[in-house]
């Protein structure tokens, strides 16, 4: 079963990306503080329902596919990529992405959502107003940056919480 067909189950992502299952110890130590694995879930489920206001769900894929690119996750890179196959994304955007050139972008809005995505991933501390002032110049309205900034902050913490998790299993598995 693949990873896509193990999500639309309904399954656990971290779990999926990771490849735990109950049988690992390593998911017993997980889930062992059920609220934190819950919590992690309900974020996931959250983030990238449907109707989420202010970001389209190709808009929060793409995101998701950036951060892990630039974060060298390969697996969360793969997931998000084979999830932007539903949306309607560009060649020239998707590819815009993948090469990390984003000003060859030609809307507005997506190309200062994923510079600002940029400035989050690889240095936080020029999130400041001016990157805050080009979004809302793009049209973003201030629900949907704050949105945006919380997207990118659990993508952050998802792209090092399976990281560390896979570093673990291999530890565990003896790799």
């Amino acid at each position: 079963m693949s990873k896509t067909e193990t999500l639309a189950q309904g399954n656990d992502f971290i779990d999926t990306m990771v490849g735990l299952s109950p049988e690992h110890d390593l998911y017993a130590i997980r889930h062992a503080r059920s609220k934190a694995s819950t919590a992690t879930q309900g974020c996931q489920t959250l983030f990238f329902k449907e109707d989420l206001e202010g970001l389209s769900l190709a808009e929060r894929y793409l995101v998701a596919w950036y951060i892990a690119l630039l974060s060298q996750a390969p697996s969360l890179a793969g997931e998000y990529r084979r999830q932007l196959q539903h949306v309607a994304v560009s060649d020239q955007v998707l590819m815009a992405v993948e090469f990390d050139r984003i000003d060859d972008i030609s809307d507005a809005r997506l190309r200062e959502l994923l510079r600002f995505t940029r400035i989050l991933t690889l240095t936080p501390t020029h999130g400041d107003r001016a990157a805050l002032q080009a979004l809302q110049d793009a049209g973003l309205s201030t629900p949907a940056i704050i949105a945006l900034a919380q997207l990118i902050g659990y993508l952050s913490y998802q792209v090092r919480l399976v990281a560390g998790l896979q570093a673990m299993k291999a530890f565990e598995e003896g790799n």
